[in-house]
This record gives C-alpha cells, sequence and structure tokens, in this order.
C-alpha cells in the first residue's frame, strides 16, 4: 500500500481540508424541516443583482467555446467600472482560488506569513500548505491591531501579511489612517495581501480605497469578489487588483482562463449597473441596522459591523445554541470556531427573516441560559 504521506509535500501533512459539514437536504431530513435559513455563510441573502441570471442563460449557448474573449471583457468591465488599467485586474474563481494563487507566488520554504487572529481561516490553512511558519497575532478589542502586525512583520522577516478588511468575523473595519501608519512601517520585502471581499458593504465615506497604493507600486495586493453583494457565490468569481508588473505572476500561478463563461457574463451584467450595487449596500445596511435593534430589545449585545453580517454576544454555549437554531430552521456560525466563546456570527438578510430569526434566538437563548 503506498503511504502517500511520503510523497506529498511535507507542509501539507497534519493539515485538514475544509469540511463545510451537512448539507441543507440532510439537514432538513434529519429534522423534518421543510426550510432552512442560512445565515452562516455570509452568502447574499437577496439574491443575485438584477440581469445576472439572463446573462447567465444567454450565455449558455456559448458554453462549447474556451472563455478567452469573454474572460478578457471581465477584465476590461471590473477596470473600467473601478477606473483601473485592465493590466491591473487578474480574473480568477473566486478568492479562494486567489489565496493560493498569491501564497504560492510568493512563499517559499520556512517562509514567515503574518495573520490575524481570529480571521479568515483559509489565509492561514493555504499559507501553511505552501510551506510557511504562520504567526498569528490577536486582535485588539475586536479590530485589527495593525502596528502589532506590522511590528511582528518586522520581527518575524515575514513575507506576507494577510488583512481582512472588513474583517471576518467581526465585520470590523480599517481607517484611512491606520492603513497608512500600517504600509509605512511594514518591513521591506513584506507585501500586504488585503482581502476586501465585504468592501462594497462599507460605508463609502468610511472604507479605505487602496487603489492608489497598488499603482504606485507599494507592496499590496487587493483581493475581491462577486460572491457577496453581487449574490454569485455559486458561480465562483472574483479578481484581484495588483501592480502590472506583479500581475502576470499571478497569471503564470493560476491555470489559464480558469473561470467560466456563465460565471463571466453574470458578472459583466453586474457592472453594467452599478447603481444596483450602491442599492444593495443600503439595502443590506438596513437590514444589519434592523437585526442589531432586534437582538439589543432581547438583551444581546453586537459588534458595530460594516459587512453583510453581524457577530453578537449570546453568553454561554454558544455551539449548544446554535444546535437549537438548527432544528428550528436557522443555521448560524457559532463564535467557538473562531475561538470567541459566547459569540454566534449571523448574515443579516432581508428584513421579515431577520424579525423571524430575532425572535427564535431570543426563545433559544432563553433556553439554553435556563
Amino acid at each position: 500500500m503506498t503511504d502517500w504521506s511520503t510523497l506529498v509535500r511535507p507542509s501539507l501533512v497534519g493539515l485538514e481540508p475544509y469540511r463545510p459539514g451537512p448539507s441543507l437536504s440532510e439537514l432538513r431530513s434529519e429534522h423534518g424541516l421543510d426550510e432552512i435559513a442560512k445565515l452562516n455563510w455570509n452568502e447574499d441573502l437577496f439574491g443575485p443583482l438584477p440581469g445576472a441570471l439572463d446573462a447567465v442563460k444567454n450565455e449558455l449557448a456559448n458554453a462549447w467555446m474556451y472563455p478567452e474573449q469573454a474572460y478578457s471583457d471581465l477584465r476590461e468591465a471590473v477596470a473600467s467600472w473601478l477606473e483601473l488599467p485592465p493590466e491591473t485586474i487578474v480574473p480568477a474563481h473566486g478568492i479562494q482560488a486567489l489565496i493560493a494563487a498569491v501564497a504560492h507566488t510568493f512563499i517559499r520554504e520556512e517562509d514567515t506569513v503574518v495573520v490575524p487572529q481570529p480571521t479568515y481561516g483559509l489565509y492561514a490553512q493555504v499559507s501553511a500548505g505552501a510551506g510557511a511558519r504562520v504567526v498569528r497575532v490577536p486582535n485588539r478589542d475586536f479590530r485589527l491591531d495593525l502596528p502589532a502586525l506590522a511590528d511582528a512583520a518586522r520581527s518575524e522577516g515575514a513575507k506576507l501579511v494577510w488583512v481582512c478588511d472588513p474583517n471576518n468575523p467581526t465585520g470590523s473595519l480599517v481607517g484611512a489612517d491606520e492603513w497608512a501608519g500600517f504600509l509605512d512601517a511594514l518591513p521591506d520585502r513584506a507585501v500586504a495581501v488585503v482581502d476586501e471581499a465585504y468592501r462594497e458593504y462599507a460605508d463609502p465615506d468610511r472604507r479605505v480605497d487602496r487603489e492608489p497604493d497598488v499603482l504606485a507600486g507599494r507592496p499590496v495586493v487587493l483581493l475581491r469578489t462577486f460572491s457577496k453583494i453581487f449574490g454569485l457565490a455559486g458561480l465562483r468569481l472574483g479578481y484581484a487588483v495588483a501592480h502590472p508588473e506583479l500581475a502576470p505572476f499571478l497569471d503564470v500561478v493560476q491555470e489559464p482562463f480558469n473561470v467560466n463563461r456563465a460565471a463571466l457574463a453574470a458578472g459583466r451584467a453586474c457592472l453594467a449597473h452599478p447603481e444596483q450595487i450602491e442599492e444593495r449596500r443600503r439595502q443590506s445596511a438596513e437590514a444589519r441596522a434592523l437585526l442589531a435593534r432586534l437582538v439589543a430589545d432581547a438583551g444581546m449585545e453586537s459588534l458595530p459591523s460594516e459587512a453583510n453580517f453581524l457577530l453578537v454576544e449570546v453568553g454561554g454555549d454558544d455551539a449548544a445554541l446554535a444546535g437549537e437554531l438548527v432544528v428550528r430552521g436557522f443555521l448560524v456560525r457559532p463564535g467557538s470556531e473562531f475561538g470567541l466563546d459566547g459569540w454566534i456570527r449571523v448574515t443579516v438578510g432581508p428584513p421579515p427573516l431577520m424579525e423571524r430569526f430575532a425572535a427564535e434566538l431570543a426563545a433559544v437563548r432563553e433556553g439554553v441560559r435556563g
């Protein structure tokens, strides 16, 4: 019998693959439910932006062709929307693919990367799989501690520093002054990789615009997605914003034309009407404020968030509470999975759903605490 662990990269041994857990159909069958509300994965519960599904249907007739022209068309559409040169846009099949591409572009065996704690777990996993040593820096008051991240990058000689803004799972946003100080404090040969998956949900007057840093040749790579505010998580579409001299290296690491034609068509359709993006942001912000108010009325605190989710302090056994909510038809993310015991992360959605969820959460919390 072949011992595969002796043949694969040594850095992969001991790492666990991502396991999504039971499917919705399995959970519905197990608990006798007709429907389950997915409030655990931060998909956009308002659905795809108008026009995206029609674009997918129209593109299916071209499924026999490789997406070379469609790939270029998306790059041009994103560049036009952002007012950037097309050479700075690197399409990919989601941010997860870009995280892997960045890691394998920069990391060599025994390099060091710095990640906040808590944050999105894939940064550490992919970096470790590429052979890096992962240094974790605790957040301060539920916000990224950028000075501490820069200090760790200097003291540890880090190659990459991963930044999620707004951060997952807290929803906190980095300020412009914080970002400028962090970038100036980074040591030579360290690169800041900024995951901006939830960027479009943030108040435009408060979020940091990092494109000028990229164009100026600062050590910054931006990762963005169509999975969140555009409502296309099932189509797997994202892009990096990188300096024109870096972008070709990312394309070398990625397989050619790794995005399918349907996803590319949906992405172009979303960008054809940018006013819809702003309207979705307002919808999500109103739903987030409603949920925050409802949980406060029930005696629970939530953190200020600029994403499409809230981190809610429920106290006690958050995993048990999440299990009770499943029985009532709601999936949430237990905070203990991030090292935040006594909290849950909840995706926001249409107001009627938020009202139903808040009522069930209050009832379940009383039962678990009792």
